[in-house]
Formats: structure tokens, C-alpha cells, sequence
């Protein structure tokens, strides 16, 4: 396998919203959401798509201003390619993506029925904060909504004098 993650394209709208339709059934964003999100204010999203041999395994999309709080959009493998670590893959670089923008706070919904997922999501870090119900549309499915903070980025360090501890003596 030659997969490498490399960012979304235009070439690659009708291969995402098609794996959106064998994924998602009737809750799959179309080609042109997909094409108005990939395109959109490049300073605030971020898509990027597994790529095996010019063929699309796995694509995933972030929400992120700089210094703000970031919120994965999307994430999704090919069903036949779960296990892989796709998934974990697209996610550490949209992770790294947040981080990247100052981000400390990651948030995403997924369905409640999607123990996999909710794993993956679990394994990195975040955590579940509530549910929205009737979030996806048609079917009415809730989302659980989960949240990742990390530690905000290391400012300088204060120097402390050698020797010296709250004026204790030091042996």
C-alpha cells in the first residue's frame, strides 16, 4: 500500500461524495457542499483526502480559526479499508492541523450508533460532552458530541537560580 494524505482537491469532489453516498445513504453532503467547503476560506478549513494509488480511501475535513477552537467536520473511511488506520491517520493530521492554528479545544459530533468511530475518537483523547438530539437528518439519529483539549503551547519557561528553592538550602 502506497497511501499518502495530501489536501483535497477539486479532482477529488465526485470520488468523496460518492464514498459519502455508500457511507452516509440520504445524510451525505452532496458534490456541491463538498465543493463550497473545500474551497471556502482556506484560513478556517482545512480537507484532506488518503490517497492509495490515485484512488480515494478516506477523506476528512477540519473547522479551525487560528487561535479559536477548531471542530472536525468530517471523517470517513471506505468500508472496506476500516482497520487500516486510515481513519486514525486522517484524524492525527487534522488534530495536528488544530494544533498547528493554536487551537486547544477540538470539538466533533458523531452518531451515537457508531461504536467505531466513538473508539477512534475515544483513543485520541476526547471525550463525551453531550448529545444533540435529532441531529442527522433524515433519519433523526443523535450525535454524541465529544471534545479533545490539549495543552496549550509552551510560553518561556522561567529560570530558576541554581541552588536556590524557596529559600530552602539545597545539599
Amino acid at each position: 500500500m502506497s497511501m499518502m494524505l495530501r489536501p483535497m482537491r477539486r479532482g477529488d469532489v465526485d470520488a468523496v461524495a460518492a464514498m459519502e453516498v455508500i457511507l452516509f445513504g440520504a445524510e451525505a453532503w452532496s458534490p456541491e457542499l463538498l465543493a463550497t467547503e473545500m474551497t471556502a476560506d482556506p484560513a478556517s478549513r482545512y480537507y484532506i483526502v488518503a490517497d492509495d494509488d490515485g484512488v480515494i480511501t478516506g477523506y476528512g475535513g477540519l473547522l479551525a480559526q487560528r487561535g479559536g477552537q477548531a471542530d472536525v467536520l468530517t471523517l470517513a473511511v471506505a468500508a472496506h479499508r476500516w482497520g487500516e488506520g486510515i481513519g486514525g491517520a486522517l484524524l492525527d493530521r487534522l488534530l495536528t492541523e488544530a494544533a498547528r492554528r493554536g487551537c486547544s479545544e477540538v470539538f466533533l459530533e458523531v452518531r451515537v450508533d457508531n461504536d467505531r468511530a466513538q473508539r477512534l475518537y475515544r483513543r485520541r483523547g476526547f471525550t463525551d460532552i453531550g448529545i444533540r438530539r435529532g441531529y442527522y437528518q433524515p433519519s433523526g439519529t443523535d450525535a454524541l458530541v465529544m471534545r479533545r483539549i490539549s495543552d496549550p503551547p509552551a510560553g518561556p519557561r522561567k529560570k530558576h537560580l541554581a541552588g536556590r528553592h524557596r529559600g530552602r538550602r539545597v545539599k
